[in-house]
């Protein structure tokens, strides 16, 4: 593996193509349901949904509800982030796919409404991309700012810098952290507690870079500039500190090959088995 890959030659959002205008229709009609049934929510639905007309108005408002602070109010952060959602159209593509993610991979999950509303875990990789866009523009110190009340708020710690495709589940969130150089491609899936590290104090691409469809257990660890390969699966708790090949399923501390995937694409799956032929 080249240490200095060329990041075009990662999947990052651009073979993913989602119809945001359906979606947001859905998400619309979700949301009117639910304020007849629950109209304590009502102020809650009005403000962030029934009130919008677009997908990015609504994610504004929503990431404004749980984001502002004495530091920056809502009066002052609302027009930021529409800003940033008009200016960079991917952000808003990238959320809807994260939204499919969850309701595809999550059965606890029923609609595309309930990630916007409730799972930290959408709401933390938003923000990241918020983050990401600041970093990208020569923001930076304004980048590091949402990092860090996104740490604050929702338990996850993405750095802006880090490149993360779309289609991704962070499943329940809490405590994962992803670190400057880290890649993670398109349709991954990644439970809590999980670390995308470096290791000493080397500068430069130190972090890890994680292929499309890796399933990552809870927990698990993954440290310096290893490649985890197309398809794998790492194990609940691991320690991996070495290249993983593709479809290869690899557990403990420190990791090892226990198997073949059993799925093509284990992130998909969310299948926590080891090895082919386990149930």
């Amino acid at each position: 593996m080249d240490n200095n890959s060329n990041p075009n030659s990662f999947n990052l959002c651009h073979k993913k193509q989602v119809d945001l205008e359906k979606s947001w229709i859905s998400i619309k009609l979700q949301a009117t349901h639910l304020a007849k049934s629950e109209p304590q929510l009502l102020s809650l639905l009005s403000d962030v949904i029934l009130e919008r007309e677009c997908m990015n108005t609504a994610l504004a408002a929503r990431l404004a509800r749980k984001l502002s602070r004495e530091d920056m109010g809502r009066e002052e952060l609302m027009p930021l982030l529409l800003e940033i959602f008009t200016a960079d159209a991917q952000i808003a593509s990238s959320a809807t796919a994260d939204m499919q993610a969850i309701v595809e991979r999550d059965p606890a999950c029923q609609n595309l409404l309930e990630p916007m509303l409730f799972f930290k875990g959408f709401l933390a990789i938003t923000t990241y991309r918020i983050s990401h866009h600041l970093w990208k523009n020569n923001r930076k110190s304004l980048a590091l700012y949402f990092q860090s009340i996104s740490s604050e708020v929702f338990g996850v710690d993405i750095h802006p810098a880090a490149q993360v495709g779309c289609g991704i589940l962070l499943d329940h969130a809490t405590s994962i952290v992803m670190g400057e150089t880290a890649i993670v491609e398109d349709y991954v899936s990644i439970l809590h507690e999980v670390t995308l590290g470096g290791t000493g104090k080397q500068e430069g691409n130190r972090h890890p870079i994680i292929r499309s469809g890796v399933l990552i257990g809870a927990g698990a660890k993954i440290l310096g500039r290893v490649e985890i390969g197309r398809g794998a699966k790492i194990g609940a708790g691991s320690v991996v500190l070495d290249n993983v090949a593709p479809h290869t399923t690899v557990a403990g501390v420190p990791a090892v090959t226990v198997g073949e995937s059993s799925e093509e694409n284990p992130a998909l799956e969310m299948n926590q088995n080891l090895a082919c032929g386990q149930i």
